[in-house]
């Protein structure tokens, strides 16, 4: 709700119009400069929202400076996600992986606790974006419509629009300044109470939400659109599935026959295993579903090694969230597929080696912050 406020406030508009000005100033570096800032709100706000404005800006400002869009929106769709991992809050993913372990019985994440894993995998992950995947990507010209006014023709005259357009849904809202303080210090200090201990994440950020319907910087109703209620359905119901698993016996049971497998590994070697089935089941399954079932496995399977489940757990969060190899596994992978018009095979070249790059840091990098 306090992000949604944010953006209703024009503040993400005006950021990114101080973007695009950059953009014209510095060319490339400009352009990844924007993607990086990207990025580090995906880390607080949520990711759709972001690419949805930023995309179609990305696209028009790279053709302005001759330069391919399909170059920067695959890396604009990459960044976000691993912006999203740096946080607690920063993807659902990493929420429903935190209630799945303290319904195991584990301690619950503060907010910023993967947040050194996070930056690491992150800058790692930009590394490549940045001096390799361009060369990946091909400098093919697409057809989508050059503005968004083209784009709203099109729809209105029946014309072949893909469904994933970002620029359909943009809304440019001017900067209302007296909501956008408000929501702006609203939104620092419930991060600071959470951060500072003085309160729960949940309890900091619903006092916040009140006070900003309360001040009318944003309405009830606006507030309610804010919750996204079609997210905390989802979440609600695969805590649900992931309970049902442990009663069942069933999560006992892959336990077991994963620990069969892994008889005689190491811990870092089954984390590195751990992380590769997860990383595999989240290019076919959605982020949550692997969230979900994978959590009561990950706690399981670190007990019978004799280990702390956190590493497991916090590799879990990075693998479930890591779709790269396919335009679908995430819903911002969509929307830049059909604005670049990209073919299937750039997200598997491009994400497969990102996959790997951030796998292989992750799994080095969780045990000093997160021991075995």
């Amino acid at each position: 709700m306090i992000a949604y406020a944010m953006e209703l406030s024009g503040l993400l508009d005006f950021l990114i119009r101080m973007g695009v000005r950059l953009c014209g100033r510095l060319g490339a570096f400009g352009l990844w400069l924007m993607i990086g800032f990207c990025g580090v709100a995906s880390a607080f706000l949520n990711n759709t929202p972001i690419v949805v404005l930023a995309a179609p800006v990305v696209r028009d400002v790279s053709q302005s400076l001759k330069l391919p869009p399909q170059r920067f929106l695959i890396p604009l769709s990459y960044v976000t996600i691993l912006g999203g991992c740096c946080t607690l809050i920063g993807t659902s993913t990493n929420l429903l992986v935190n209630d799945m372990a303290r319904s195991s019985g584990q301690p619950g994440f503060g907010l910023f606790d993967i947040t050194a894993v996070g930056v690491i995998v992150a800058l790692a992950g930009c590394a490549y974006l940045v001096l390799v995947a361009p060369r990946l990507l091909t400098g093919r010209d697409g057809r989508e419509p050059s503005s968004y006014a083209q784009a709203v023709e099109d729809a209105v005259t029946g014309r072949d629009v893909p469904v994933g357009d970002a620029s359909l849904f943009v809304q440019p809202r001017p900067l209302d300044l007296r909501r956008s303080l408000a929501s702006l210090a609203v939104f620092v200090a419930v991060v600071l109470v959470a951060a500072l201990g003085y309160a729960p994440i949940a309890a900091a950020a619903f006092t916040g939400a009140v006070g900003l319907i309360l001040t009318r910087v944003i309405s009830a109703d606006d507030a309610y659109r804010g919750l996204r209620p079609e997210i905390l359905i989802l979440i609600a119901g695969m805590v649900v599935v992931g309970l049902s698993l442990e009663v069942t016996g069933l999560a006992a049971a892959a336990t077991e026959s994963l620990a069969a497998v892994m008889l005689g590994l190491g811990p870092q070697a089954a984390l590195a295993l751990f992380y590769l089935i997860a990383l595999v089941l989240t290019e076919i399954l959605s982020n949550a579903a692997v969230a979900v079932l994978l959590a009561p496995v990950a706690v399981a399977l670190a007990e019978s090694l004799g280990v702390s489940p956190q590493p497991f757990l916090v590799g879990l969060m990075f693998a479930a969230s890591a779709a790269f190899a396919t335009p679908f596994g995430y819903q911002t992978n969509v929307l830049v597929y059909e604005l670049g018009r990209y073919g299937y095979m750039d997200f598997v070249r491009v994400g497969l080696p990102l996959n790997l790059v951030t796998g292989v840091t992750a799994v080095l990098a969780i045990p000093p912050f997160f021991p075995f």
